[in-house]
């Protein structure tokens, strides 16, 4: 049975990233939004501040209207995989796990994934330029040539 090494393919950073990521969305899901800590009665007004409750719930709700999130993962996502741009992968990974748990899931999935592949990408690139050019894969193996 081949054993799955994730860790060979995809660097430790950013899976402990996505973690703490998946693990803030989580809790601002069922901590906040569907628990009821965060007010259910806000003024329409604009001139509150972020900061406050009400501001929060606004803004946290905005986000996720309309897949806004899943958007802007699938564009970075996009732009990631097309330019090999790894700050645009990393936004596209964050925002794509974040998505998937706050009612964004439709785009953010594609994104999250295309973010990963460039993300994963990177590592096995780096890896490959470790060799010596003009190494053969005989070489490793002592096998002598026919005369």
């Amino acid at each position: 049975m081949l054993r799955n090494c994730l860790l060979k393919y995809v660097p430790g950073s950013v899976l402990m990233l996505g973690l703490l990521v998946l693990a803030a969305a989580l809790g601002t899901r069922y901590g906040l939004l569907e628990n009821g800590v965060l007010p259910h009665e806000c003024g329409a007004t604009y001139g509150e501040s972020i900061w406050s409750a009400c501001g929060f719930k606004w803004a946290l709700v905005q986000s996720f209207l309309q897949q806004r999130m899943g958007w802007t993962s699938l564009a970075l996502g996009v732009m990631a995989f097309v330019f090999s741009c790894r700050r645009a992968a990393w936004g596209g990974w964050l925002i794509g796990l974040a998505g998937l748990v706050l009612y964004s899931y439709d785009y953010a999935a594609v994104g999250a994934l295309l973010s990963l592949l460039v993300l994963a990408r990177g590592v096995e690139q780096h890896r490959q330029g470790e060799d010596k050019a003009g190494d053969q894969p005989a070489d490793r193996l002592e096998v002598g040539r026919l005369a």
